[in-house]
C-alpha cells in the first residue's frame, strides 16, 4: 500500500489502551518495532516513542504518558515471536536502559541487508530501492519528548515500521537462498544480548580525558580542563540539555589553553558566542581559578598489549579484511571486533577453546574455525567456501 493511503496509526497512551495493545501482540508471530528518543534534546536521553507494526496495524506507543510499560515485558522476551528492527542496536540498548527489557528472538533488517552485500544499507534507501516509497526526514531531529505530537509527526515515525516485516520477508528468502541465514540467524541472537554502558560522563571524574586533544594539554591545562568540563556538565543536567549545546569540546580545549583570567578575554575566543559569554563568563572564570588551583592532571596510562597480542590481532585482522573483500562485505560482518580481541588475547588450540571466545558462535566456529587455529599456529589454510 502506498505511503500516502495508510490508515492512521493507532495511539496508545494510557494504561487500557496498552494492555488491549500487549493482548492483540500474542497473536502475531512476527512484529516490527523502532524507538524514538531525544538524545539530541535532552541530558540524559530517554526513548519517548516506541513504534510496533502487525501486518494489520501501526501502533505509537508513548512514554512519555504511560508510566508503566510492563505489559510489553512478554512480548520483547518471547522467543516465539520474532520483533524486527533496522539497526537494532540502538533501540535494544535504549529500551533496555530504560525499562530493563529483555529480548528474544530479533531480526535487524540493516543486519540482514549487510550479510547479504547490498550497496545500501540505511532504511531510507532500502525502502526507495524495494517498496518505492520516500522517507519524509523533515523530523530526523526532532525532539520527541515534546507534546502534543503532531498528525504529522505521527505519520513519520510509523513509517520506520510499517514496511519492516514485508522487508523482512525478502530478507529471508534471500539469506535462506543464499546460505547465510545460518549467520544471519547467529549475528541476530548476538544483537539480543545486546547491553548498553551504563557509565555516566557527568559523575566521572576522568570523563574529561575524552575530549579530543586532551591528551595533549600540559598537566596544568587538563587540570583546567577538567574543571571546564565540570562545570559544563552541572550547567547540562541543570538546563536539561546535552552538553555539546551548551559549549563545544573545541571551546573548552581553548579556555584551557588560554585560561583567561577576565571576562573580556572571552571575546576574542573561538566559540564564545555573546550569549554564552553573558550566561557562562562568571562559572567559567571561576571553573579556571579552580582548575589552576587544583592538581596537576596526567594522562592516564593506556594499557598496552604485549607484542604478541598485537601480532595475532594484526595477522586476524588482515585475514578478516581479505575474507571480506573476497565476499563483497564489511570486515565485520565476518568477525565482530569483539572476537578478533579475544581470539588475539586468548589464542585457541582446539575446536573445544574456539567455543569460550566472545560472539563467536556455532556457525562462525563451523566456517572459520580452521582458518583460525591455522592462522594463530603460523600454518597457512586451505580457504573454505561460504
Amino acid at each position: 500500500m502506498p505511503a500516502s493511503s495508510l490508515p492512521p496509526p493507532i495511539l496508545v497512551a494510557d494504561e487500557d489502551s496498552l494492555g488491549r495493545l500487549a493482548r492483540d501482540l500474542a497473536g502475531y508471530p512476527v512484529i516490527a518495532v523502532d524507538t524514538e528518543s531525544n538524545s539530541l534534546h535532552a541530558y540524559r536521553e530517554r526513548v519517548c516513542l516506541i513504534q510496533i507494526s502487525t501486518p494489520d496495524a501501526d501502533y505509537i506507543v508513548d512514554p512519555i504518558r504511560l508510566a508503566d510499560l510492563t505489559p510489553l515485558a512478554p512480548f520483547f522476551g518471547n522467543p516465539n515471536q520474532q520483533k524486527v528492527f533496522h539497526a537494532a542496536e540502538y533501540d535494544l540498548i535504549c529500551l533496555t536502559r530504560d525499562y530493563v527489557f529483555e529480548f528474544a528472538n530479533i531480526f535487524d533488517t540493516m543486519s540482514a541487508a549487510r550479510t547479504l552485500g547490498w550497496p545500501q544499507v540505511g532504511l531510507a534507501a532500502i525502502l526507495e530501492t524495494t517498496f518505492g516509497v520516500n522517507l519524509n526526514k523533515k523530523y530526523q531531529r526532532a525532539d520527541w519528548k515534546r507534546r502534543p505530537l503532531t498528525p504529522e509527526q505521527l505519520d513519520y515515525a510509523r513509517l520506520d515500521t510499517h514496511y519492516l516485516v514485508a522487508l523482512r520477508d525478502r530478507q529471508l528468502q534471500a539469506l535462506t537462498e543464499s546460505g547465510h541465514w545460518p549467520e544471519a540467524h547467529e549475528e541476530f541472537a548476538r544483537l539480543a544480548r545486546t547491553r548498553g554502558n551504563s557509565d555516566d560522563a557527568g559523575r566521572n571524574p576522568t570523563a574529561f580525558w575524552r575530549v579530543n586533544g586532551a591528551r595533549d594539554l600540559s598537566p596544568v591545562q587538563a587540570a583546567v580542563l577538567q574543571a571546564l568540563f565540570a562545570y559544563r556538565e552541572e550547567q547540562a543536567e541543570r538546563m536539561d540539555r546535552p552538553p555539546f549545546k551548551v559549549m563545544g569540546e573545541a571551546t573548552l580545549m581553548e579556555l584551557a589553553r588560554r585560561a583567561p583570567c577576565h571576562a573580556e578575554e572571552l571575546q576574542s575566543l573561538p566559540g564564545m558566542t555573546p550569549e554564552q559569554i553573558r550566561r557562562h563568563a562568571h562559572g567559567l572564570l571561576h571553573a579556571i581559578q579552580d582548575g589552576l588551583h587544583a592538581p596537576a592532571q596526567r594522562a592516564p596510562q593506556s594499557d598496552r598489549e604485549p607484542d604478541e597480542v598485537r601480532d595475532r590481532y594484526d595477522r586476524l585482522h588482515t585475514w578478516r579484511k581479505e575474507r571480506a573483500r573476497a565476499r563483497g562485505v564489511e570486515s565485520d560482518v565476518i568477525l565482530p571486533r569483539t572476537a578478533l580481541w579475544d581470539l588475539a588475547r586468548r589464542p585457541p588450540r582446539t575446536h573445544g577453546d574456539l567455543a569460550r571466545i566472545t560472539d563467536f558462535g556455532p556457525w562462525r566456529r563451523e566456517t572459520y574455525g580452521e582458518e583460525i587455529l591455522a592462522l594463530l599456529t603460523r600454518v597457512t589454510p586451505s580457504p573454505r567456501r561460504t
